[in-house]
Parts: C-alpha cells; structure tokens; sequence
C-alpha cells in the first residue's frame, strides 16, 4: 500500500457532554496543537435544544483554529448555528432534501459503512465525501460492521470523491488506514481517551500525516 501523505484529521465529539465549558477548554487546546480539518457534532441521545446551546458554544472554538463544522444527522442544527455541514447516515435524510435545506456551500458527507454500491449512490447524489467504516473495534460504535482496508485502496485510486476512515481509529492504528488510502481519518475515542490526552494524540496523527494539504472535504 502506498502512504497518502494528504491524510487530513476529522475529530468527532464524545457521544456524551456533560460539562461544556470544560470540553470547550479541551477542544481549544487540541485545535491549537495540530491542524484539524474537521469537527463533527455528534451527540446521541441529547436533546435537540441541548446540541443547539453546545453547537453554539463549539463553533466558534472550531472556526477560530481553521476547523470546520459538521453536524450529525440533522440539517436543520447546521443551517440554526451556521456549521458549515452534515453527515448522514443510511436511515437520515436523503441527500437532496438535505441540499434544498443548506447553504450551497455546505458540505453533505455520508456514512457508507462497507458498501461500494452505497458509496456510489452518496457519490451520485452530491455527497462531498464517503464515511467508511468500522475498520477496528469501537467503542463509539460497538455493533459498527467491519470494514476492509482493502476497500480504502480501491477507493483513493479509482474516485476523486474523499474518504472518511473511521471506526477505532488511535494514534497507534491509523497508519494502516492512512497507508491504505484514507482522505481523512476520523476520531473520537481514540483522541479524547487517549491515555496521553488530546493533545498529545492529535500531535501524533498529525506526524502521521505528514502534510496538510486540502481542507474539509467539499
């Protein structure tokens, strides 16, 4: 496999935030520590009005460090807080009534799991990137269903189209996936339960990508 030295990173949120002032001061320092391309707003099981307030909160930190913004399924969030997109899963929104509900510049990425046949469909439809994955056991998404890095290979040399790697992904993993072809590698628990913390794991992607070259992917 060859080494892809455009591989950007692309930070979820914890599933859960309790104290948004803390993760605030957190994020702040993590953004300052390496360029991250994109911060996804990913929250279960909150309450709407309660991913609003800390929308409103992590959006500014995320656009003063050059970082943009995806909300999780929900276009209606990104167009209230002005993030610059949304990531949709199979069971969301189809991408056109996402597009008919965002700024024209806003970017649509879609979750495609294992699936050519779905990445080619999310490709078709104007998704600006494909989400593949679980490539690891996760523990965001611990019934994810496996994904072959074999597929990332395919992916990078046959389409323009970015890929998102995520699924278990850690500062100790990622060159497999980064080496496989990855655009982006996406991150949640791997960064914010890192043992040597935040900082110190987005430092270490950040060497393993070795060079910035391509901003969120539109």
């Amino acid at each position: 496999m060859k080494e892809n030295p455009d591989c950007l990173i692309y930070l979820l949120t914890p599933p859960r935030i309790d104290d948004v002032a803390g993760f605030a001061t957190v994020l702040a320092q993590t953004l300052r520590a390496a360029p991250i391309a994109c911060l996804q707003i990913r929250l279960k099981d909150t309450p709407r009005e309660t991913i609003v307030e800390i929308a409103n909160t992590l959006i500014p930190i995320a656009h003063a460090h050059s970082t943009e913004v995806i909300i999780n399924d929900d276009p209606t969030i990104a167009t209230q807080t002005g993030a610059d997109g949304v990531h949709l899963g199979q069971v969301d929104m189809d991408i056109k009534f996402a597009k008919d509900m965002l700024a024209r510049d806003a970017i649509i990425g879609v979750t495609c799991h294992n699936s050519k046949d779905l990445a080619f469909k999310a490709g078709s439809g104007g998704a600006h990137y494909v989400a593949f994955g679980s490539f690891f056991e996760s523990k965001t998404k611990p019934d994810a269903r496996p994904a072959n890095l074999e597929l990332l290979t395919w992916w990078h040399e046959m389409m323009e189209i970015p890929s998102v790697a995520i699924g278990g992904i850690t500062p100790d993993n990622a060159r497999q996936v980064i080496e496989a072809g990855a655009d982006f590698i996406a991150l949640s628990a791997g960064v914010w339960d890192y043992a040597g913390g935040p900082v110190r794991a987005v430092q270490q992607l950040s060497d393993l990508c070795m060079r910035y070259t391509r901003p969120c992917p539109q």
